[in-house]
């Protein structure tokens, strides 16, 4: 069967190690859109940290599925899903992580907006990278406005993310608490994973998820990865997530999108 759309995380797929797109990917990019093929990236990230990356590239607006799945737009930017995280549990667990840890960073992320309570290193730092805008906010005055997350990020030190994962996890059975990398902890509804948003992506285009290929290089990736038939490890991804992959691919650093779509003939070398 054809294939009709390419879906990739983004850091540590689509960009480099340095949050660079390489030439090569850049280039497979412009192809998949000049041929007709539908290119959606799929991230943790929110819409706003996505479109830089596809207009420094010169691309038009493509389907993005941010928060994981939690937030699904049309090239045209219209929403097909849009899931918050419920009241109770967005109340309690942002008390059980402030009673629980210090020395960490709270993101707290609703459609198109990116709240923090203040900006620190961390937070800047995110700024830098994804050229998004975080505002300064009460997270109980959001609360108490029905302003919902999508998302809750929490930034830290590797050893606390783990420990965060695995208390947090055994606490709240409503909420899907991952790591997307050693000092990032992405808390959302339960019922969102990439594959949820994918099948979103794929029902409203009429695409079969073999008319499909999928990058991805973590453990945020790993629904995905089971999801869709044809799944592409990166190299650089640990070795449990190639394992559950299809096949693995050269690295983010040496262009391991464009060398998987030119070896299957969807791009040209």
């Amino acid at each position: 069967m054809a294939i009709k759309i390419i879906l990739s995380d983004i850091d540590g797929t689509f960009l480099t190690n340095d949050k660079r797109v390489t030439e090569l990917t850049a280039r497979a990019a412009k192809q998949i859109l000049g041929k007709g093929l539908q290119l959606a990236l799929v991230s943790a990230r929110m819409p706003e940290a996505i479109y830089p990356i596809t207009d420094g590239i010169g691309l038009r607006r493509i389907p993005v599925i941010s928060y994981s799945g939690a937030l699904v737009l049309t090239e045209d930017e219209k929403i097909l899903y849009d899931k918050k995280m419920p009241l109770e549990d967005t109340k309690n667990i942002l008390a059980a992580i402030d009673k629980g840890w210090q020395n960490i960073s709270v993101n707290y992320y609703t459609g198109r907006k990116w709240y923090v309570r203040k900006i620190d290193k961390r937070v800047q730092r995110e700024i830098d990278i994804t050229q998004a805008t975080a505002d300064i906010a009460n997270f109980e005055e959001l609360i108490k406005k029905n302003i919902l997350p999508n998302k809750i990020l929490v930034m830290c030190e590797p050893p606390d993310c783990e420990e965060m994962e695995r208390e947090l996890g055994k606490i709240f059975d409503k909420l899907n608490v991952v790591r997307s990398a050693p000092h990032l902890l992405e808390i959302m509804d339960k019922s969102v994973s990439k594959a949820t948003g994918i099948e979103i992506l794929l029902k409203h285009y009429g695409f079969s998820i073999e008319e499909a290929v999928a990058f991805g290089d973590n453990y945020n990736d790993v629904e995905m990865l089971e999801y869709i038939p044809q799944s592409v490890a990166m190299k650089n991804a640990p070795e449990k997530i190639q394992k559950i992959a299809s096949t693995v691919t050269d690295s983010n650093e040496d262009s391991g999108i464009y060398k998987y779509l030119v070896k299957i003939g969807v791009i040209d070398g």
